[in-house]
């Protein structure tokens, strides 16, 4: 059980700060309020009004978050096979070049429908 206290401490002082910082934001932070800071962020581009039922929301947006997601777990796969390369030998090579190759045709296809276009 004493291995766990490091971890047990570690976790008590994150969230003393993670709270600590979230209640003295109001106190410390600039007063200055107008138009521009009580919009929603829409990334400089001027909001505009949705339809009550919510409307349709573009694709592309989707995509990319799709892309994303996909990219992320090629990355969470190869950390540990560059870990345990040296005992996976020629066969971790040639399933991780598939996976790799896998991806990259997924990734072509996209790029060739144009779907990383924003225009």
């Amino acid at each position: 059980m004493e291995l766990y206290v490091p971890i047990v401490v570690l976790a008590v002082i994150a969230a003393g700060f993670a709270v600590f910082s979230v209640g003295i934001a109001p106190f410390t932070g600039p007063k200055r309020w107008n138009r521009a800071k009580l919009d929603a962020y829409e990334c400089g581009i001027e909001p505009t009004p949705q339809p009550v039922g919510g409307g349709r929301f573009p694709l592309k947006y989707m995509i990319t978050a799709m892309l994303f997601i996909v990219f992320d777990i090629e990355i969470i796969f190869l950390y540990p096979w560059a870990v345990a390369f040296d005992q996976l030998g020629v066969f971790g090579l040639v399933e991780m070049v598939l996976f790799i190759v896998t991806v990259l045709v997924a990734y072509a296809y996209v790029w060739r429908r144009r779907g990383l276009d924003w225009d």
